[in-house]
């Protein structure tokens, strides 16, 4: 089994090494810049940790584990443009609408969220893609909340918007290497914990969120029980998932 490091190198090599499909033309190239302005690639790390757990290699994995990332920078692409948040920045670098202007950066949005899906009709089950629908729309309902509702429910929120690709980083990889939906449970109990998980930490690092509604003794009350409903979860399960544990102390210690 590959480390978390080791997974996060393949997949950057995965990133470079795809083709977009050739009629995109010359929208590939803002499309690129959103894809490799850089990130921590935790959800294409989730899934391939998840797919060597169930006894798969990185290269039957790799086709989900793109996916959730391609979506992924799909809603950051978007979520930056004037109309939601009106970042002009990401990771140190002008966002894609700064860089390119709306109207491309909308198109690489779209492109992006395209290929993820032409990825996941990859494997001979339509389930990958069925399941990347799905949390695909929890997390477009979950951004509606966050920017077009005053007052919404914060966890509702970020179960929605950061924790439905977290369950698919998971849930793909189930799918993709023919885990059977009865046995499925644990390891779905375990993704929709990753979730809060990643977003309590990110809000205690930012001082936003739920920082701000519970506190910072709260907040990190609820950064430990998430990371301890985890480890659970992952007792549950009958396989090697010592990579996964590790990721889930990492995230809950993370300072950046």
């Amino acid at each position: 089994m590959h480390s978390p490091d080791e997974l996060k190198a393949l997949t950057e090599v995965a990133i470079r090494r795809f083709a977009f499909w050739p009629e995109l033309d010359g929208q590939t190239e803002s499309m690129r810049y959103a894809l490799e302005m850089g990130g921590k690639r935790v959800r294409p790390v989730i899934c391939l940790a998840t797919g060597e757990a169930c006894g798969a290699s990185v290269e039957q994995v790799m086709p989900a584990a793109l996916a959730v990332e391609l979506v992924h920078n799909f809603s950051l692409v978007h979520d930056d443009l004037p109309a939601l948040d009106d970042d002009e920045e990401r990771r140190g670098k002008p966002s894609v609408w700064a860089a390119y202007g709306e109207g491309t950066a909308v198109l690489a949005g779209d492109g992006l969220l395209a290929e993820a899906f032409r990825l996941a009709s990859s494997y001979p089950s339509p389930e990958v893609a069925r399941e990347l629908a799905e949390m695909t729309l929890g997390m477009i309902g979950g951004q509606y909340l966050d920017t077009m509702v005053d007052g919404a429910d914060l966890r509702s929120v970020h179960r929605l918007k950061t924790g439905r690709l977290f369950a698919a980083s998971v849930s793909l990889a189930l799918w993709a290497t023919g885990v059977e939906q009865a046995e499925q449970g644990p390891w779905r109990a375990f993704g929709d914990e990753l979730g809060l998980l990643f977003q309590v930490v990110d809000d205690i690092l930012d001082e936003d969120g739920f920082y701000v509604s519970d506190g910072p003794e709260g907040a990190r009350r609820l950064a430990d029980e998430a990371a301890i409903n985890a480890h659970e979860r992952l007792g549950e399960i009958s396989a090697d998932t010592s990579v996964l544990a590790g990721i889930v102390s990492a995230l809950a210690a993370r300072t950046a």
